[in-house]
């Protein structure tokens, strides 16, 4: 990137948030994010194997460090699902928000690398000119992880409630049973499961996506001169301490509105 494009907030941002892709065919509507695939994958991979090698070297007597650690965020995470689901949480739910509230959160922490030194590392080391490194701040990823916990909520309606239980639901609430206001309940059901999964999605990415922008701008100030080092530090010191509240945030509300879902799935209106 030249120094003229490094001094114009547009390009900079631009070349920070531009995206790996390949298209797929004709590329009119496949485009593969290479970059968000790649790390999500290495993170969740790292993540989960971290833990597995701490539960499987766990022992009775006097936990390790590790061990503790893992044993504290597994309870954590058990005491808010036990809050909200009534039914069996460990079957599933447990581990699912378990799951889900770590991925989150390893995803949105890669906000707090950088951007000029990852940009330097992923140019120069695996050759690659535009890297975004943070998933969150894909709509991509986040509506993809929305929508794979919308498919598991209605996939347990129907387990749980039967396929014409939840037909019935569909239509039949919360308004009544009377077929004049079918209608209307089927309406303000489908207006609830298409809100779901966007409201999931967007919270996640809207808040990631604003947090690195900020970053991105305090680091060009940065690159301004003495004052503008000077302040920037300053500035980029506060907002990321401010920021690892928001990563945590984040990832917990994510985890909360799953565990919701799920405990909505397993009960009638």
């Amino acid at each position: 990137m030249s120094t003229e494009q490094a001094l114009t907030p547009s390009s900079y941002i631009e070349h920070h948030l531009g995206f790996n892709a390949k298209q797929v065919g004709d590329g009119s509507f496949w485009t593969l994010h290479i970059d968000t695939l790649v790390i999500s994958g290495l993170l969740g991979a790292l993540v989960f194997g971290l833990l597995w090698l701490v539960v499987r070297g766990a022992t009775a007597g006097v936990p390790s460090k590790r061990q503790a650690f893992v044993e504290l965020l597994v309870e954590f995470v058990d005491d808010q699902v036990k809050g909200i689901f009534h039914g069996n949480r460990h079957a599933f739910v447990a581990p699912l928000a378990l799951t889900v509230f770590v991925w989150v959160l390893v995803m949105n922490a890669m906000d707090f690398l950088p951007p000029d030194i990852s940009a330097w590392v992923y140019h120069n080391i695996f050759g690659q000119d535009h890297w975004r490194q943070v998933p969150t701040s894909d709509i991509n990823a986040t509506f993809a992880l929305a929508l794979s916990v919308w498919l598991l909520m209605i996939f347990f309606n129907i387990k749980v409630k039967g396929l014409g239980g939840w037909i019935h639901e569909l239509f039949c609430s919360p308004f009544g049973t009377n077929p004049i206001i079918w209608p209307a309940n089927f309406l303000f059901n489908l207006i609830e499961y298409v809100s779901k999964p966007l409201s999931h999605s967007l919270r996640l990415f809207g808040n990631m996506y604003a947090g690195e922008i900020i970053f991105l701008l305090l680091g060009m100030w940065a690159a301004t001169g003495v004052t503008g080092t000077l302040f920037g530090a300053i500035l980029g010191a506060g907002w990321g301490i401010f920021h690892i509240l928001i990563v945590i945030l984040q990832a917990f509300i994510f985890m909360m509105l799953t565990v919701v879902y799920m405990a909505m799935a397993h009960e009638s209106h």
